[in-house]
Parts: C-alpha cells; sequence; structure tokens
C-alpha cells in the first residue's frame, strides 16, 4: 500500500483524476456494448393495428411481463424474435387483436338478463358489422374495412317494408379488381338477411366510389361503362402478353388492344306457329233421331194388346210410318306453337382490334458483341395464329390482327455467364441477420478506434512520469580544467589502430564503459535525491553560488 500511495503521489492529482475519468468512461463504454450484444434481436408480432388493438395489446404484454417496443406510433408491435409464436398463441386466446371492431364476443359479457331489448338490437348490430369488417379484411389488398348497415323496422299496420342497405368504406392496397368488388357485395348481402347486392355501395379511403347502391344493374356491376370496357381491353391484352412472352421473352412485346362494345340490355320474345305439325285438341259428336205415322195401326191400346186381335206385319207398320235420323262430329285441331324469350345482357363485344409490335432476336458473336435480327415471317405467322386464338378471332364481325416485327430502342441485357455464388450467399441469411452482423461490425471497429487513438495515448501520457529538470553536477576544479583544455583541444583525427594493439584497444573502450554506467548511475542517484530532497539540494546549489562568487 506504501508503495501504491507512492506512486499515486509521485503521479499527481490531475493524472489521478485523469485516469480516474478515462477508467470511468472504459466502465462506461463497455456496459453499453455489453448490455447491446446482450439486447434480445427484436422481431415484428403485429403490424396495421388500430390505437384500440394496440392498447389491448400493450396491457396484455406489460401484465405478462413480456419485453416489446412499439414502433411507427403503435401501428406496429416488436418482441424478442424468440418469443414472437408462444405470444401470438397467447393473444390469439384471449381474441386479439380484434380489429378495430366489435364482434359477436361483446355477448360474453352476461349482462342479458339486466339489458333491454333496443340495447340486445343494436349490439347484434354492431356485432354483425364487426364480424363483417373482420372478414373483409382478410381479402387481398383490403388493410382495413368499415361496414355500416341499415336494417329498417317495419311500423305496425304497414304493408309496406323497406329494404335493408349498407355502405362499406374500405382502406386498400394500389386498387381493387372488379371481381373482388362484386365478391364484397355478394359477401356482405348473403351475410345479411334480406339484403341484396344492389343495394350495397363501397367507397375506398380517398373518396372513389366503387359500387353504387342504387338498386339498378348497372351498379351491380361495381363499374361505369369505360371501366368495364377498360377491363375487358387489360383482360385481352393480359391473355395477348402472356402467350407472346412465352415466345419472344419477357418484355420484348408490345400489345393494345381496343375493344367496341354494346352495352345495350336486350329482350327477344318470338312465337313461332307450324302448321304441318297438328294435334287434335278437342272433338264434339251430335246425333238427332225423329219418326212419325198415320192410322191407329200403331198405337199402342188394350184391344190391341188382347190375345187374338188383329195384328199387322212390320212391313205394314214401315209403310205407315216416317222416321228420319241426323248426325254431326266437330274435331278442333291445334296448330305447333313454340314460344321462346331471349334476354341479351349488356357488355357485348361487337368488334375487336389488336396491334402487336414485337422485337427481333439479339446473339452475342464471337467478339461478344450484340448482333440484331428480324424475326422471320413463319415465327410472325404462327404468333398471329396464336393471338387470333388468344382473343377469340371472328372475322364476321370485322376484327383485325396487326403484327409487326420492328426493333425496339432499348436492347435487351442479355444474360452474362452465371457466376459462382460468394460464400455469404451460401447460408439463408435474412435482413435481420445482416442488420445484426452490420452492427457488431461497427461497434467493433469503433471500439478499436477508441482503444487505439483515445485510451492509449490517455494512457501512455498518465503512466509516463514527466523527465526530472537537469541540475549541474558537482565537479572538482581540476576536473573542470580539464574539461575546458579538453573542449579547447582541437579535435584529431584517432590513428588507425594496429592489428597488434586491438587487445589493448578493447579493453580501454570496456573501461570507458564501465565508468560512464558509474557516472549515469552516480547522476540519476543525484537525480533522485534532488527529487525527494528539493529544499537541501536549492540550499547546496546557492551555496555552490556563493563559494563560487567569493573566490
Amino acid at each position: 500500500m506504501n508503495g501504491i500511495l507512492e506512486f499515486l503521489k509521485n503521479l499527481g492529482a490531475a493524472r489521478v483524476a485523469a485516469m480516474g475519468a478515462v477508467a470511468l468512461g472504459l466502465v462506461g463504454f463497455f456496459v453499453y456494448i455489453i448490455l447491446r450484444m446482450s439486447q434480445p434481436q427484436m422481431a415484428l408480432l403485429f403490424s396495421d393495428l388500430t390505437l384500440e388493438d394496440s392498447a389491448q395489446i400493450v396491457k396484455e404484454l406489460e401484465r405478462r411481463q413480456v419485453r416489446f417496443q412499439l414502433r411507427q406510433d403503435g401501428a406496429q408491435v416488436f418482441v424478442a424474435q424468440e418469443q414472437v409464436a408462444r405470444v401470438r398463441l397467447q393473444l390469439a386466446e384471449t381474441g386479439m387483436p380484434r380489429g378495430g371492431g366489435v364482434g359477436y364476443e361483446i355477448f360474453d359479457k352476461g349482462d342479458a338478463l339486466s339489458s333491454t331489448s333496443f340495447v340486445q338490437n343494436m349490439n347484434q348490430l354492431r356485432a354483425l358489422e364487426g364480424e363483417l369488417a373482420r372478414t373483409i379484411r382478410g381479402i387481398e389488398r383490403v388493410q382495413t374495412a368499415r361496414v355500416h348497415l341499415v336494417m329498417p323496422e317495419r311500423a305496425l299496420f304497414s304493408r309496406e317494408r323497406t329494404e335493408p342497405s349498407a355502405s362499406i368504406v374500405l382502406r386498400v392496397r394500389g386498387g381493387l379488381e372488379p371481381q373482388q368488388i362484386r365478391a364484397v357485395r355478394h359477401l356482405v348481402a348473403s351475410a345479411v338477411r334480406g339484403l341484396s347486392p344492389q343495394r350495397i355501395s363501397i367507397v375506398d379511403e380517398s373518396g372513389r366510389l366503387l359500387a353504387d347502391g342504387a338498386g339498378d344493374a348497372a351498379g351491380m356491376m361495381g363499374t361505369s361503362i369505360d371501366e368495364r370496357r377498360a377491363s375487358q381491353e387489360r383482360h385481352l391484352r393480359e391473355q395477348v402478353e402472356s402467350i407472346i412472352a412465352s415466345v419472344v421473352g419477357p418484355g420484348r412485346a408490345r400489345v393494345r388492344v381496343a375493344a367496341d362494345m354494346d352495352f345495350n340490355r336486350i329482350t327477344q320474345t318470338s312465337d313461332d306457329f307450324d302448321p304441318e305439325r297438328r294435334v287434335v285438341r278437342s272433338t264434339q259428336t251430335r246425333e238427332e233421331q225423329s219418326s212419325s205415322g198415320e192410322g191407329r195401326d200403331g198405337q199402342v191400346s188394350v184391344g190391341n194388346e188382347l190375345p187374338g186381335a188383329n195384328q199387322t206385319t212390320p212391313q205394314q207398320q214401315n209403310a205407315s210410318r216416317e222416321a228420319s235420323r241426323k248426325s254431326e262430329e266437330t274435331v278442333n285441331y291445334e296448330i305447333a306453337r313454340t314460344q321462346r324469350t331471349e334476354v341479351t345482357e349488356g357488355g357485348r363485344i361487337k368488334r375487336v382490334s389488336v396491334a402487336v409490335l414485337v422485337d427481333g432476336i439479339y446473339a452475342r458473336d464471337a467478339q461478344g458483341n450484340v448482333n440484331y435480327q428480324p424475326r422471320p415471317a413463319e415465327e410472325l405467322e404462327r404468333i398471329g395464329a396464336l393471338v387470333r386464338s388468344a382473343i377469340g378471332f371472328d372475322q364476321r364481325r370485322g376484327d383485325q390482327v396487326e403484327i409487326v416485327n420492328l426493333r425496339f430502342a432499348e436492347a435487351p441485357q442479355l444474360a452474362a455467364p452465371e457466376a459462382p455464388k460468394p460464400w455469404w450467399m451460401i447460408y439463408d441469411l435474412t435482413k435481420e441477420d445482416v442488420r445484426y452482423a452490420i452492427e457488431l461490425v461497427v461497434l467493433l471497429i469503433v471500439s478499436l478506434l477508441v482503444m487505439l487513438f483515445v485510451v492509449r495515448p490517455l494512457l501512455r501520457r498518465i503512466v509516463t512520469p514527466d523527465p526530472p529538470p537537469a541540475l549541474p553536477a558537482p565537479v572538482s576544479r581540476a576536473a573542470s580544467s580539464d574539461a575546458e583544455a579538453t573542449d579547447e583541444r582541437p579535435a584529431v583525427k584517432a590513428p588507425p589502430i594496429a592489428p597488434g594493439m586491438e587487445s589493448a584497444t578493447m579493453k580501454m573502450i570496456e573501461m570507458a564503459q564501465i565508468k560512464g554506467e558509474v557516472h549515469q548511475a552516480s547522476l540519476a542517484k543525484v537525480g533522485e535525491l534532488v527529487e525527494k530532497n528539493p529544499h537541501e539540494t536549492v540550499s547546496i546549489i546557492r551555496q555552490w553560488l556563493h563559494d563560487a562568487e567569493a573566490k
């Protein structure tokens, strides 16, 4: 301890303070590095959260004592990467995230007995709206959804009944296809009793009307006439481009389609009669009989009926009696009749024109230059046949297909020989792994720079003692006079040493070295005495100066 205290006294208060500051700085720096390296790697737990869901998730994580981070104003929640799956399962067990709406879990509170019918109806409506919004968010490109249902109540003693309606607000990534819009409308209509797809309107976050809920057939399609025409043209163009790209390569063909469409809705009813095809519809038959006679021969009486009475023969009776008979038959026939009703919906294609621009063939020669060659006519004919088959070509309606082979302004980038993959591509590294490795490298470089350019110079300056002030050593007058004589003596070049005198010279050199070491040790001892006894040293020097002035 005495040695340590003596060392600290020799360093001085300033140096000890500097050493303490450097030590504290190093400790803090390495503590920061250790803490930074010991922090777990954070991974995304949930994203695109509403403020309500984010608050509930944070509360649940704090209750479970799970470390988390919030980013993008609470829309994203990060937890340790090894805890992502477990935390998601735990939160899913509690029904989170709920998607910013209330579903059928609103009836889990168990207060149905104390609530009124109005509250129950409102809760049912809220639950249905929340469940529909969650289902719609499951569709691709849909970020958030909000559903409003109008379920009118039928008034007492009223024969008229108002149909329910719905309005949906969507926040989408990019845009929705017409099929997706129709799917949303039919999804909601199927989930609500009495709701028709025509009574559903859809609006996106920019205020653009995606589907009209006016109840007409045009609004049912979800798009206007121009949009339907553009959609049909885009559909045909994608079909043609996909089949041509498989032949000439991706990006080496340009396709434009112009479709003339008829959006008139036509209902046609026709009756056809075939006179050759007859069918008996009904048959009516009528018969009439009448008879008349003269005299009483043919009359029935008691006398005629008595035995032995006069009887006449049948010929005699017919001769005196007149009889008539009439028969009629009416037959009704039905002519074969065919009744046909045709309904032609709007959106029929009347005429299609397709223009296809195809690039040529590029190849590298032996020198590595890219050469262009036009495509042969046979290949263009085969491409034209594929295009006509893809669009359903009909010459009777005036369809046109034009294929032109021209060189594009920008030549394609021909693939160079595939180079071997670098060693870091062998491992399946994610973005988080690369980011973590970069952080480690940066911290290592910063640590080395701090050690080399900050810590090392400070430690060297602190540990190295200041050189003691040079003091004149006490020498005798004879030595000083000899030294003066030696200094005043001109320098004479030493003669070369003979081979016989080499041993004697070496001995003299060794003696001189020994004397120099003794002299250096004496100077060091004198310096140490001066440092330990500064007052006595000053007194001795003053005495020497006084004696020299007296002499």
